[in-house]
């Protein structure tokens, strides 16, 4: 195997890779050995047609697809270790070469690890903020644990109102047909939540329990499901029940049940205690965020576009996770949203391409400071670790591998980048 580089534009390259003859003809020869038994030749039991009787019947090339599948992997793989580039995509195959008796050439097209040109990074200039908490602020977080702590009651007395959670069964059509996805029981809906398409919800306002609505719609024009999209539809939907939140007074007795104080008094003086560090810490992230844009405005990167699809699609599995953990599927998110695929994707690239860009700039920091994470660093970051996976340290350590503890200690580097950036701004 012999690989040759290209650089190209935009941090990206060419791999030009070839397989020799012979192992090209190794691969051949697996592929019919796997795919014989499943060929019928006339005058032979099946698997037992020579291979080039079957070459001569269906053409010199039925057995290249599955030997280059099988050779492409390990000899990209290789390549890619030989090259020494560091490649942040998956690449873009395209076969050059494929043809019994000759080498099996192929090339991976690859986004590699932009090089970063920084501008200035220290003295970066932002704007000074001080944290303050007003009696709204502290009435505003009363509000919110009120909620939490509200308890759902049902109404019967009267109809619906926006803000209200009904119990619904409701059956979706189309054309006159029942639809995917479009029939539910005993569904939970706060009317105004905006949970539904169209105004769904709208009209779903002033019904009794035990009322029979046909609410009518229309799926968006970039609904998800494309059999869908921009289409009337009618549900049947049937009231069964009306709740609304009952929250509980304001007074010494909800101080100490949410908290451990006696009085609503001392509550509230730890309220403001607490929502002024939540205010600095605010401040303190949008300084770091003000002084990290500032730093990528000064540096020079050619961002190349696959490793910009690479990060999205890790953030579209991170929300994935995170709504998952929440009972919901992403396809139901989506669902409920009225969101395609294609739209995540673009509302997710602008974060994705400043994620790589912030990480990049302080690598680069890294490098221009010489910066390094001492052992007891590395040391604590994995106790963090093992805590957050409720093991042992040392049982962790042992199961992480040289790059894991190398990507540890690159990221330890890294916040002690963000934190001298940080301390070096000036506020004014």
């Amino acid at each position: 195997m012999s690989v040759q580089v290209e650089k190209l534009e935009k941090s990206m390259a060419k791999l030009t890779i070839e397989a020799s003859a012979e192992d090209f003809e190794a691969a051949i020869d697996k592929a019919y050995k796997k795919n014989k038994s499943k060929i019928a030749m006339p005058g032979f039991r099946k698997g037992k047609a020579p291979r080039k009787m079957i070459e001569k019947m269906y053409g010199a090339g039925i057995f290249y697809e599955d030997a280059a599948n099988a050779i492409i992997p390990d000899a990209y793989a290789d390549a890619a270790k030989e090259s020494g580039l560091e490649i942040v995509a998956q690449p873009e195959i395209d076969v050059v070469q494929i043809e019994s008796g000759k080498p099996f050439i192929f090339t991976a097209t690859v986004a590699v690890k932009p090089e970063v040109t920084l501008g200035e990074y220290k003295g970066i200039e932002v704007e000074k903020k001080t944290a303050e908490v007003t009696d709204e602020d502290i009435n505003a977080e009363i509000n919110r644990v009120r909620e939490n702590n509200s308890r759902m009651i049902t109404v019967d007395d009267r109809a619906t109102q926006d803000g209200d959670t009904v119990i619904i069964d409701f059956d979706g059509y189309v054309d006159g047909e029942q639809f995917e996805g479009g029939k539910a029981e005993d569904y939970s809906l706060v009317l105004g939540s905006h949970t539904f398409i169209d105004n769904f919800e709208d009209q779903l306002v002033g019904k009794n329990i035990g009322d029979d609505v046909e609410v009518n719609v229309t799926f968006p024009d970039q609904y998800q499901a494309e059999e869908l999209q921009g289409k009337p539809a009618v549900f049947k939907v049937k009231i069964k029940e009306i709740k609304v939140k009952e929250l509980p007074e304001v007074d010494d007795e909800f101080a100490q049940d949410v908290s451990d104080f006696d009085t609503l008094a001392e509550y509230k003086e730890d309220l403001k205690k607490k929502l002024l560090e939540s205010a600095e810490a605010a401040i303190s992230r949008e300084k770091e965020e003000a002084v990290i844009t500032k730093i990528i405005e000064n540096a020079q990167m050619d961002i190349p576009e696959p490793m910009v699809d690479t990060q999205t699609r890790q953030m579209m599995q991170e929300f994935a996770q995170r709504i998952q953990s929440q009972g919901l599927s992403l396809e139901q998110y989506m669902q409920f949203t009225g969101l395609t695929p294609q739209k995540m994707i673009e509302d997710l690239k602008p974060q994705a391409l400043k994620r790589i860009q912030s990480r990049l700039v302080l690598e680069a920091v890294v490098a221009a400071e010489n910066i390094e994470a001492t052992e007891e660093e590395v040391q604590k970051e994995i106790e963090n670790m093992a805590s957050m996976y409720q093991m042992e340290a040392d049982k962790l350590k042992d199961l992480m591998g040289e790059e894991e503890k190398k990507q540890i200690s690159l990221d330890v580097a890294v916040q002690k980048a963000v934190d001298l950036v940080v301390e070096a701004a000036v506020e004014k």
